[in-house]
């Protein structure tokens, strides 16, 4: 259950302020079709995180178990630093002629490539040995974060102090990364 905990709180607060949020806001805003757009987030973010999910159980194979906890924690202490850059979203998202769903999916589903929560579901499955409560974790952490930015949309980012927000998720991140490093030096 600590992996699936784990799991949802630092995606959900990661994805706060994060582009795919913000590409949550703007298919909202253009689409307005509230149920294929989370259809499309939660398929494309259950897809992205199974696969890297994967990388990271197959990364946690190869190294020990050591060296995997310095790896980890200092990845947790780098994504807590990276948390607190503001993100922006570049360019205006395609809109596919196969419909909402599809159109959410593959933006979602490529927004999402090479983002923090990609490379934090990396870790965390690395970290954890239970891929499929990671998995689950951060798939229901993307969903409470990009739920609320589909159904209330912009009125509610007006709302957010994003800064707070990006401050308490850096410092989840770092905490975690501690914790991780300091398991390892005691394993010494």
């Amino acid at each position: 259950m600590e992996a699936f905990f784990t799991s949802t709180l630092l995606v959900a607060l990661a994805e706060i302020g994060d582009k795919t949020q913000l590409l949550s806001f703007v298919l909202a805003a253009k689409l307005r079709r509230p149920y294929p757009i989370m259809a499309g987030i939660f398929v494309a973010t259950l897809l992205n995180h199974a696969l890297a999910a994967s990388v990271g159980a197959w990364l946690a194979s190869l190294i020990s178990p050591q060296s995997l906890n310095w790896i980890v924690g200092l990845s947790f202490i780098g994504f807590g630093l990276w948390a607190l850059k503001p993100d922006t979203l570049d360019g205006n998202p395609r809109i596919f002629g196969a419909g909402v769903f599809v159109t959410t999916l593959i933006a979602f589903f490529m927004a999402e490539m090479g983002d923090k929560t990609q490379f934090a579901t990396v870790a965390l499955a690395a970290r954890y040995d239970e891929l499929t409560a990671v998995v689950l974790g951060t798939t229901l952490g993307m969903m409470l974060a990009n739920a609320p930015a589909v159904w209330i949309g912009e009125a509610l980012a007006d709302r957010i102090n994003m800064k707070w927000v990006r401050w308490f998720a850096a410092a989840s991140f770092l905490l975690m990364g501690i914790w991780s490093l300091a398991g390892n030096a005691g394993s010494h």
